[in-house]
């Protein structure tokens, strides 16, 4: 595949590579560039078809597990969707959410749509099975959801998608657990570490805390941000240690599908058969039609 699946359209990428090679091979018009081509159209169609079968055995084979008892390792939860505190805001829209995702174009003297602005939240959520919550950190993984709005304003198209609190997040990742009463916390290093991940996110940083709006954080306003990163450790070190443990999941680190949606997965299982069966049909196609190609033109 030309893209990884880590977006949730990169098999829509992967199909306009197969149309790109098509037109490559009618411009060309020679023997020699059409095998290329098929020879190109088959490679692609190959790894994507090993890629959705893989990504549809990880959803079919994984069971669900209960939070509070889950194994440590690669795990599938579900539960309902919960905001961090305070809760997060879409970058466009400004609606309360879990995560978001947007994507800003300006239509060009050509016609064709040129991106201007994008980004992702990367701010943690949590996910309550009503026996127990996983922190679970959006960065890194591939998210699907159902919830999309796009619309046009004068020369600009604006597209943002969420995942909204009370969605059923259905999670494929890399669980861990620490201790509950026993553990040993670091304020200040959890403190730093929030204050670093609430960075990441730039414009939602602002948001909450320019409170001028000049675009950058003065000394009263990095004070205000360090008081509120101190609540929020306070309110978790007290959690974490009345509950069982806290709990959180993360970017599996050996490579394996870390996925997050609002779907259901029987129906992510079956577009991923969809795909690979469309792909195993290009591969097929484009293997078997190599011998065809007329010698001459």
């Amino acid at each position: 595949m030309i893209l990884s699946l880590r977006k949730s359209y990169g098999q829509f990428i992967t199909s306009g590579a197969q149309l790109l090679l098509l037109y490559a091979g009618a411009e060309i018009d020679s023997r020699a560039g059409w095998v290329a081509v098929l020879a190109a159209m088959a490679a692609i169609s190959l790894v994507a078809w090993t890629s959705t079968l893989r990504r549809r055995r990880a959803i079919t084979d994984t069971p669900t597990s209960r939070i509070a008892s889950a194994a440590q390792g690669y795990v599938e939860l579900s539960g309902a969707g919960r905001p961090p505190d305070p809760p997060l805001r879409s970058h466009l829209t400004q609606r309360p959410c879990l995560w978001y995702r947007w994507d800003v174009r300006r239509r060009a003297g050509n016609g064709k749509w040129e991106k201007v602005d994008s980004g992702e939240s990367e701010i943690p959520f949590i996910i309550d099975d009503g026996g127990g919550c996983c922190l679970t950190d959006p960065e890194g993984a591939e998210i699907l959801t159902r919830h999309k709005e796009s619309w046009t304003r004068g020369e600009y198209r604006y597209t943002e998608w969420k995942l909204l609190s009370g969605d059923r997040i259905y999670a494929l990742g890399e669980f861990r657990s620490v201790g509950g009463g026993s553990v040993e916390l670091d304020a200040r290093q959890d403190m730093n570490e929030l204050l670093n991940a609430w960075k990441k996110d730039r414009t939602t940083l602002l948001k909450r805390f320019d409170l001028d709006r000049d675009g950058e954080l003065d000394e009263k306003e990095w004070g205000l941000a360090r008081q509120a990163a101190r609540r929020e450790v306070s309110r978790m070190h007290s959690e974490t240690r009345n509950d069982s443990g806290l709990h959180t999941m993360n970017r599996p680190r050996d490579g394996r599908l870390y996925l997050l949606s609002n779907i259901d997965p029987n129906r992510l299982a079956r577009g991923y058969l969809l795909w690979s069966w469309f792909h195993l049909a290009v591969f097929l196609s484009a293997l078997g039609a190599i011998p065809w190609v007329p010698w001459h033109f």
